[in-house]
């Protein structure tokens, strides 16, 4: 069992071994899906990963569970070389990507992109070195800072047209916030590869950004990158759980 508590939701994940069998999202303070997705499947272990502090509600259910679980902290081993500077502020889901990744495609050199809440950029090289990565505002957060940080900008919804250049104030900002932000992800690409020639692209998180097709090609898109380097971090500590 994956538990992957994020900013805006909670994720949790049953695996067959490698292999994602289903996802369920719940509240990331509540985790009320918790007791019914345990009572599904038979699991024998399980893993928590947190970007925020764990409510009382949510530890409950946790200690609740019937089955040894990992508490992913930095100070749990991971199967690549974390070169990051400061792990300890270094985020559980911003790691998990990477390992997640590079267990799909071992000696490569790869940039891992989420687009959730943040959108967050992730370097692991052909060796296994984890060298960092970027933050950004997400999707959402965008759009919410024109309206809060303005006295008249609106709050504009995601879905809608996104002409080239906007011809009315929604269309204006919605096309800035997402057109803003396909730029600079096929920037982030462009300037990687120039480094890594071979470099190879992962793409996760909820927000769907419509690139180039030059860019396309070298995308591999998973939604399950996080949940799957979180599974990976409990098998190489499945004797410590």
């Amino acid at each position: 069992m994956i538990i992957d508590i994020g900013n805006t939701v909670a994720k949790l994940v049953a695996f067959d071994g490698d292999e994602p069998v289903e996802e369920v999202r719940t509240s990331n303070e509540s985790l009320a899906a918790l007791g019914a997705f345990a009572a599904k499947y038979a699991f024998t272990h399980g893993i928590v990963g947190a970007v925020r502090e764990i409510t009382p509600q949510a530890e409950s259910r946790l200690q609740a569970l019937h089955i040894p679980l990992l508490r992913f902290t930095p100070s749990t081993p991971v199967p690549i070389i974390n070169r990051y500077r400061t792990p300890q502020t270094l985020g559980s889901d911003r790691l998990a990507a990477a390992v997640g990744a590079r267990s799909l495609k071992p000696g490569k050199d790869l940039l891992i992109i989420d687009a959730g809440t943040c959108v967050t950029y992730e370097v692991i090289d052909a060796h296994g070195n984890y060298w960092g990565g970027n933050i950004a505002p997400g999707m959402h957060m965008r759009l919410r800072a024109l309206h809060e940080f303005t006295a008249r900008l609106p709050l504009v919804e995601a879905e809608g047209a996104v002409p080239g250049m906007g011809y009315d104030t929604d269309t204006a900002i919605r096309s800035g916030v997402l057109r803003g932000m396909k730029y600079e992800i096929e920037g982030y690409i462009r300037s990687m590869r120039a480094k890594y020639p071979k470099l190879l692209v992962f793409l996760t998180g909820g927000d769907k950004i419509n690139f180039d097709t030059t860019i396309k090609s070298i995308i591999f898109a998973d939604k399950f990158i996080v949940p799957r380097g979180l599974n990976k971090i409990l098998d190489y500590n499945n004797d410590k759980v």
